[in-house]
């Protein structure tokens, strides 16, 4: 719920705590934000545009796919590997992501940036009893489902290009998901010794639908210009694939389709001419990487 992270969140105008106040959180310098009715708060600056944040049928799409379990192994893996910062914090140390050293989350707040419907967070947070989960997104229609998402989640609507809605320090675990990344932000929120969990699509992900429909593709240097991008705030301590086959049907692929950025991109009716020659099921290869970065 959301008073579980509001000890957590900064005032997006001035960067001071937030308390709550009836139905609103307020900072002490008087800027006051209105708690919807669905249980999120929104914390955008007041020029910030949600232009970009997913539609209202992206989201009905991907809540579909999640929930119907194609995506389990890779909430399977990331919870794995929370699971793992975790131990490795209590022992002093230890691997995270399937073998790098040395990571830990120094406890506190998961927040999970671009968290959508909220299905990975919700997975991280079974494996972690007791922790707060704070899942951040531009989509005001996603966080309607992701406040319902898990007992211990709170939703806001933010912009992961601004400074996040989060205390310096406030989060132990950070989770990005297929998701924007903000390195300077992502540190900012992390505590000493927190760690960033990863996933991002390799080449070979979704590659006979990319191929057969035309869909957006993946760089082969994708990994590299992650790296490159963060590294600058914060140290990779190791990452694994994880890799798996998905038989879809004509409407599951409809589905995958339109919930991710290909959907911005697709023209409908070539689309469904395209899906029209697709054999029904389809074999899919699924394959991502998880990358654990500490601070």
């Amino acid at each position: 719920m959301l008073q579980d992270i509001e000890p957590y969140l900064a005032c997006p105008h001035c960067a001071q705590p937030l308390t709550r106040d009836g139905r609103a959180l307020r900072c002490d310098a008087g800027h006051s934000h209105d708690i919807a009715k669905q249980g999120y708060v929104s914390l955008l600056a007041g020029d910030a545009h949600t232009g970009t944040g997913d539609t209202a049928d992206m989201v009905a799409a991907r809540g579909d796919f999640l929930a119907a379990g194609h995506y389990r192994p890779i909430a399977d893996a990331l919870a794995e590997a929370a699971t793992a910062v975790g131990h490795a914090t209590a022992a002093g140390g230890g691997a995270a992501a399937g073998g790098g050293a040395d990571a830990g989350d120094g406890g506190g707040l998961v927040a999970d940036l671009g968290a959508g419907t909220g299905h990975y967070l919700a997975h991280v947070l079974d494996a972690l009893p007791a922790r707060p989960g704070a899942a951040l997104d531009i989509s005001k229609y996603a966080l309607r489902r992701a406040a319902r998402a898990h007992p211990r989640i709170g939703a806001v609507v933010c912009d992961a290009w601004r400074p996040l809605p989060l205390l310096d320090g406030s989060a132990g675990l950070v989770l990005n998901v297929f998701a924007p990344r903000n390195g300077p932000e992502i540190r900012r929120v992390l505590r000493p010794g927190g760690t960033l969990l990863l996933v991002s699509p390799t080449v070979r992900h979704l590659r006979e639908l990319v191929s057969a429909l035309g869909l957006l593709s993946v760089d082969e240097d994708k990994q590299r210009r992650i790296d490159e991008k963060l590294g600058p705030y914060l140290t990779p301590t190791g990452r694994r694939e994880v890799e798996f086959t998905l038989r879809l049907s004509a409407e599951d692929v409809r589905t995958v389709v339109g919930m991710g950025p290909s959907a911005w991109h697709t023209d409908p009716a070539r689309l469904a001419e395209r899906l029209a020659a697709l054999p029904d099921p389809v074999e899919v290869t699924a394959s991502v990487t998880v990358a654990a970065y500490r601070r």
